[in-house]
């Protein structure tokens, strides 16, 4: 049974789909031939138990109207009535059992126990004779009997008062039988018929399956070969999807958008590689350049072995820099990357601030900071805002540049971060990419001042991982404005912003 299941689990669609049309068709049938093969059994047997409760009564009324005035003369107008219409395997057994003078019937030698017809032992006469004599002593009302011969018989018997006999004698019993043969040709003709439809009915839906789950498998097929080239690594087919179901254009559409986003993952993954290896080569180059100068000295200088490994420093510094920048983005991809708790707000933005303003001359503005409790990670939350700090520092004139940082309430408990300056700007074009990894706006100052290009799009990582988001525009100075926008803000009261300043909370 398990190799038959796993051969037909090896099938197509197609044929998978046919063969449970086909058992689901089958079971139907079946189901239906049972209920019209009994309830003809049923109704044909309701159709004799009402003729031959006509018959009876006809032969009742018959003996009545004869009037007879001894059981001999009763007897005498059954055996009449009864031998008029002859038994056989397709006519009505009449029989009548008077009191005293023995039965009257349409086929005596049922009651007669004779010897053996023809053909016939003994033990059959005498089985024969035992089945009969049931027939005389079966209780009034219908009865099933099987008649020797004949098959079963449909019996009615009824008591009929005769005025005209004595007391004793006037309870004459009616017998009326009809075989059940046509129960039996009725059903088989049902089965048949049902035979005949049954095997049309199995070998249309058989095919109307096969079509069915042609037209069905068609896309399917379509996304497997699709499939096929893409684990081969071409990335550039899409299903084209031609007036489907809404369940199959909604699976080619999930089928294209998962390409896609294979596609620009991919585009991603080729670009980081590429632009951290370029990251990676620049100071790697100067530090063999230096050392390969330094090696070149026969008794180089003091001074220029400290020029060598001043810079050797910085570049060191700068690959460094770079390392940790790149596995903190791929931490962000892992589900354990950010430890929320409750952070007093003011309390957080204060310490940052003047952590981040101490070391760089510019003209610093913070606004005031609205009191509540942040539900966020703050090592992650210092992280993104010192770099938004750093870059706004970075991309401003020293001594008079204007970093400004402004914290607003955005609704649904929401806070939004805004660090404004006066610098150059990001050309509008540039806006949504500056939060890719290594894109810079002015590559060549951000290298001579030691980014990474890592800075932004460390920002949009931690922002999303606190559910958020970030965006960059124009500040109303004319530079550049980045907004960090949260979930899990909490107001608080006057009251319990004293509270919390009582108990200052460190970074």
């Amino acid at each position: 049974m398990r190799s038959l299941l796993d051969r037909l689990s090896s099938l197509g669609l197609r044929w998978r789909l046919a063969g449970w049309v086909t058992v689901v068709v089958l079971v139907c049938i079946g189901i239906a031939f049972l209920a019209v093969y009994r309830g003809t059994g049923t109704q044909v047997r309701r159709q004799i138990d009402t003729e031959i409760a006509g018959d009876a009564s006809e032969f009742a009324h018959n003996l009545v109207l004869a009037d007879p005035r001894s059981p001999k003369q009763a007897t005498e107008a059954a055996t009449r009535y009864a031998r008029d219409q002859p038994f056989s395997a397709n006519s009505t057994l009449l029989f009548a059992i008077v009191p005293g003078a023995g039965t009257s019937a349409n086929s005596p030698e049922l009651f007669q126990g004779g010897p053996p017809d023809d053909g016939e032992t003994v033990a059959e006469q005498d089985q024969e004779n035992r089945l009969a004599a049931r027939l005389l002593t079966v209780g009034d009302g219908y009865s099933t009997l099987p008649l020797p011969d004949v098959g079963n018989l449909r019996v009615l018997k009824r008591t009929v008062r005769l005025s005209g006999l004595s007391k004793l004698d006037r309870r004459v019993v009616i017998g009326v039988g009809e075989p059940l043969a046509g129960i039996a040709r009725a059903q088989r003709g049902v089965a048949r018929a049902f035979i005949l439809a049954g095997i049309l009915a199995l070998v249309s839906a058989l095919l109307g399956a096969l079509l069915i789950g042609a037209r069905m498998s068609r896309p399917l097929r379509r996304m497997a070969a699709v499939a096929a080239r893409v684990d081969a690594g071409d990335l550039a087919p899409r299903i084209h999807q031609n007036g489907h179901g809404n369940e199959i254009r909604v699976l080619t559409d999930a089928f294209n958008h998962m390409l896609d986003r294979l596609t620009e993952a991919f585009a991603g993954q080729r670009a980081f590689v590429a632009d951290a290896s370029h990251e990676l080569r620049t100071p790697l180059t100067v530090i063999r350049g230096q050392l390969e100068v330094l090696a070149a000295q026969a008794n180089p200088s003091g001074d220029e072995v400290r020029r060598v490994e001043h810079l050797l420093q910085a570049e060191i510094a700068r690959i460094s820099r770079l390392v940790d920048d790149m596995l903190l983005l791929a931490k962000t991809e892992q589900g354990e990357f950010l430890r929320t708790r409750p952070i007093d707000l003011p309390a957080f933005v204060d310490e940052l601030w003047d952590a981040s303003t101490l070391l760089v001359k510019r003209r610093f503005q913070l606004d005031p900071v609205p009191p509540g409790t942040l539900l966020a990670d703050p090592d992650r939350l210092a992280q993104a805002l010192r770099n938004l700090l750093t870059n706004a520092t970075e991309h401003t004139a020293p001594e008079h540049g204007l970093v400004l940082m402004r914290v607003q309430c955005a609704g649904n408990d929401r806070i939004r971060f805004i660090v404004e300056d006066d610098g150059p700007g990001i050309p509008p074009d540039q806006r949504e990419r500056v939060f890719d990894r290594f894109h810079r706006t002015d590559s060549a100052r951000d290298r001579a001042s030691g980014g990474t290009g890592l800075g932004l799009a460390i920002v949009d990582a931690i922002a999303k991982a606190h559910s958020g988001r970030v965006r960059a525009g124009q500040s109303r100075e004319g530079g550049t404005r980045i907004e960090l926008e949260l979930p899990g803000f909490s107001v608080a009261s006057a009251r319990e912003h004293k509270a919390e300043l009582a108990e200052p909370q460190a970074l």
